[in-house]
Formats: C-alpha cells, structure tokens, sequence
C-alpha cells in the first residue's frame, strides 16, 4: 500500500455516489492547499494534547499555522474528548483509547484505509471521533460514509475482545461550534458495508459505473472540467431569467437551492483557466493576463524603524491585548475564568438563509429582522 488510500475514506461520499471520479480524478495532480496544511498542524496539536492527558510519550509539534482561533478550536475538541475519555472510564474498567488510530477496511474494497482521529472502545461501545476544522460546510455523522467506513474497521478490531452493541460516530466542528453524533447497530453497520460500500467501491476502481454531480463535487480533482458537473449546472444558468420581483417564489426557491453549487462551479471552471493561463501559457479567447492591485510594503522593519527613528520619530510602534487562547494560556483556565470569565463573550454568528436540510436551528423571524438591522 502507498501512502495514500486510492480509495480513500474522505472521499467515500463521492466515490459511492459517482464511482467514475475516482479514476477520473487520478490523471489530475494532487492538491495541496493552504487549508489542508493548516488542518493537518490542527490534527498533530490535537493529537499531542490528547496524548498528554493519556500520559503516552508526546512531543508538542511546531508549525507556523497555530493562529488564536486555530489554538482555540483545538483546544475545544480536545475538552470534547477528555470528556469522553473520562466517561468511558467510568463505564468500563478497562476501556481502550487510540489517537490517529490507522483504520484497514480492505475487505470490503481493496486498498481503502485511513486515519481516525479518535477511538474509544468500552465493553459495549465503539465511538470514533473525526475533528473537522474547516470554516465552510457543516458536516453531520448521521449516515456519514468516511465515519461509516471507519467504524467497520474499528469495530472489525473491536469485536475480537468486545461484544459490541453499539457503534457511534461523532463528527466535532469547533469554528462552526457544530457537534453531531449518530449510533447504528453494528449489523446494520456490516449491512450497509456489504450492501453500499462494496459495490460502490468495485464500481469506483475500475472506474465504471454513473458519473453524477452534486455537492460531493467540491472536492474532485476533476471538477474543473467534468461534462456532466457543467450539464447540471448549466441547466440552471440556462434559465430564462426577469427582474428578480416578476419570478414567482417558487423559481427564486429553485434558484436559491442551485446558486450555490453554480457559483461554485463557475469558480472552480474560472481557477482552472487561470492556473492553465499562468503556468502552462494557455491563451484563452477573450481573455488576457493582467497584474492585479498590491499594496505597498517595507522592505526591511528593522531598517525602516531605524530611520524613522534616526529622523526624530518615535511614536512608530502599535501595542495590541493578548487575544483570548494566548492570555488563558498565560493565566492558566481557571484563574482566566476567575480574573476575566465576566470580560469575555461569544457574540452570535452571522444570520443566513440556508437549505431547511441544514440542522442548525431556525431562528425567528422577528428575531433575524431586528439583528439585521442591526448589522446595517
């Protein structure tokens, strides 16, 4: 096995609903994004801490990536799984914890593993845990293929010491202060692995089956240039559109559901040209290359410090407060909460039309018009 699953659990949402992507996608490069790099220096702070509690040999990694909100979301997830932790222990004498536990489930479709952040394993009980750290989308456990996969392959370890009755699958989002958690049966589990995953898996690697767009897109290597992602989104830009008070409210409820995923697209189709245009010299017709606006910077602060100052100018200096995480660092969490619990608040989030399949909470009408008048 490589270093990477070919069919990887991660993209086990859009392999099982567009098997062809899989091989569609391996004759594109793998991408390496900024946000990637910054969830993976995430997983590694959080695996450390959770290891610290457990008194296994750690090391505290560095990495330049550890910003207040990417510390503070850590240390949310990290609270969340101690809590766990300590649970567990008081329903099982002898429980078992695992951190980045390698997770094989290649009986069901050959070469297809990963990493699970987090195993707790009780006498009854299988829960895995899954950190997400992205901004963006919330993602809910209930059905969840990645964590689904996972937990065939835990609980395929798990039942040789255990009779497992139940498997739990939890997905932690701190920046979306999102937490869902889903139970299933362990047959039903073994079900849907032989009934799903290994006819989707099958299909995926030979690269047969329906090529179908959706949301599981987003993350494809092929997106950028896939036909049947352009037809389906394409179906929507084709509309004949009027001022937006002369469609009826249920054209603007079908333009909402797809405006998303068409921005979306139109993005990733216009990334791609340019990535075509800047590295390989592509020309496209209508299009050109231009510099876009910069601002100015100093080339040196040390040196543009010392001339301001050698011209009489001493005032040069911004001091800032300590954000939130570093100064409970340097206070420790409970002599913050004691000095400054009564100084600090979460203020709420942004109100936003949503999809009545998303399970946030509905708020108000009342309530949404008055905050948004406020905003204004």
């Amino acid at each position: 096995m490589g270093a990477h699953a070919r069919f990887s659990p991660s993209a086990a949402n859009r392999l099982i609903h567009c098997p062809p992507s899989l091989v569609l996608g391996e004759v594109f490069q793998d991408e390496e994004s900024p946000y990637a790099a910054e969830g993976s220096a995430g997983h590694a702070l959080a695996e450390h801490l959770i290891k610290k509690h457990l008194k296994q040999q750690t090391r505290r990694p560095v990495s330049d990536y550890y910003s207040d909100d990417l510390l503070e979301a850590v240390d949310d997830y990290v609270s969340f799984v101690v809590g766990e932790i300590e649970s567990a222990r008081k329903e099982c004498p002898d429980p078992i914890f695992s951190v980045e536990q390698r997770v094989d489930v290649s009986d069901y479709v050959p070469d297809c593993f990963g990493t699970a952040d987090m195993v707790i394993v009780t006498d009854k009980l299988v829960h895995i845990i899954d950190l997400k750290l992205g901004k963006g989308v919330p993602v809910y456990a209930e059905k969840n293929p990645q964590l689904m996969i996972y937990g065939l392959g835990i609980l395929d370890m798990a039942e040789m010491l255990f009779p497992v009755e139940t498997v739990r699958l939890t997905i932690f989002q701190p920046r979306l202060s999102n937490s869902s958690t889903w139970e299933i049966a362990p047959e039903d589990l073994k079900a849907w692995g032989d009934e799903v995953l290994r006819p989707a898996g099958e299909l995926a690697l030979k690269g047969e089956g329906d090529l179908n767009a959706g949301n599981w897109c987003r993350f494809c290597k092929a997106r950028f240039i896939c036909r049947q992602r352009a037809k389906e989104n394409l179906k929507l830009a084709q509309m004949e559109f009027k001022e937006p008070a002369l469609l009826t409210d249920n054209e603007i409820s079908e333009v909402l559901k797809q405006a998303d995923e068409l921005s979306k697209w139109a993005a990733d189709v216009y990334a791609y040209a340019q990535d075509q245009a800047i590295v390989h010299h592509k020309q496209w017709n209508g299009f050109k290359l231009v510099m876009g606006k910069s601002n100015r910077k100093y080339t040196s602060e040390e040196e543009v410090a010392a001339a301001a100052k050698a011209a009489g100018y001493t005032d040069i200096y911004k001091h800032t407060l300590l954000g939130i995480t570093d100064m409970e660092r340097l206070m420790g969490k409970k002599e913050f909460a004691r000095i400054l619990g009564a100084l600090v608040y979460k203020p709420a989030g942004k109100i936003t039309l949503v999809p009545e399949s998303d399970k946030r909470e509905a708020i108000q009408t009342s309530t949404a018009e008055a905050d948004f008048q406020k905003e204004d």
